[in-house]
C-alpha cells in the first residue's frame, strides 16, 4: 500500500476530517453545541452552586444549634450550681434548726426531770411528816391509854385524843 498524505484528495480520511469539521462548524454556527454544551456546564454549575448554598446553609444551621446546645448545657450548668448551693444551705439550716430543738428539747426535759425531782422530794417529805405524825398521834394515844388505863375513861380525853389525830394530818 502506498502511503498517501493526509490532505489529499484521494484519500478517504481527508474527506472524514472535512466532514467532521463541517459537522462541527455547522453545530457550532447554528449555536447548538455552544448551546448545549455551555447549557450543560451552566446547569452542572447551578447544581454545585446550589450544592454549596445548602451545605452552607446546613453549617450554619449547625453552628447555630451548637451554639443553642452550649447555651443550654451552660444554663443547666448554672441551675445545677445554684441548686446544689440552695440544697447545701437548706442541710445547714436543718441542721443548725435540728440542734436548737435538740437543745431546747435537752433543757425542757431536764427543767421536767428537775421539777419531777423537787415533786418527789416534797411528796417523800410530805410522806414522812405524815408518818411522823401518825407515828407521835400513835405514841400519844398508847401514852395516854397507858396512864387512863387504871383510871375510868374521861370523855373529855377520849374526844381531845380522837380530835388530835385528825388535827396532825
Amino acid at each position: 500500500m502506498e502511503h498517501e498524505s493526509l490532505f489529499s484528495l484521494s484519500n478517504p480520511e481527508f474527506w472524514v476530517l472535512v466532514a467532521l469539521v463541517v459537522f462541527f462548524g455547522l453545530l457550532f454556527a447554528l449555536k447548538v453545541l455552544p448551546g448545549a454544551l455551555f447549557g450543560a456546564l451552566d446547569s452542572y454549575s447551578a447544581k454545585i452552586k446550589a450544592e454549596l448554598d445548602e451545605a452552607q446553609q446546613l453549617r450554619e444551621e449547625a453552628q447555630a444549634l451548637l451554639a443553642d446546645v452550649k447555651a443550654q448545657r451552660e444554663e443547666a450548668e448554672r441551675q445545677a450550681v445554684a441548686m446544689l448551693d440552695a440544697a447545701k444551705a437548706d442541710a445547714k439550716r436543718l441542721a443548725e434548726e435540728a440542734k436548737e430543738k435538740l437543745e431546747e428539747q435537752i433543757k425542757r426535759r431536764a427543767e421536767m426531770a428537775e421539777r419531777k425531782i423537787a415533786q418527789a422530794e416534797a411528796q417523800a417529805a410530805a410522806d414522812v411528816k405524815a408518818a411522823a405524825v401518825d407515828l407521835a398521834a400513835q405514841a400519844a394515844e398508847a401514852v395516854l391509854a397507858a396512864r387512863l388505863v387504871g383510871a375510868k375513861t374521861d370523855p373529855l380525853a377520849d374526844a381531845a385524843i380522837g380530835q388530835m389525830g385528825a388535827k396532825l394530818q
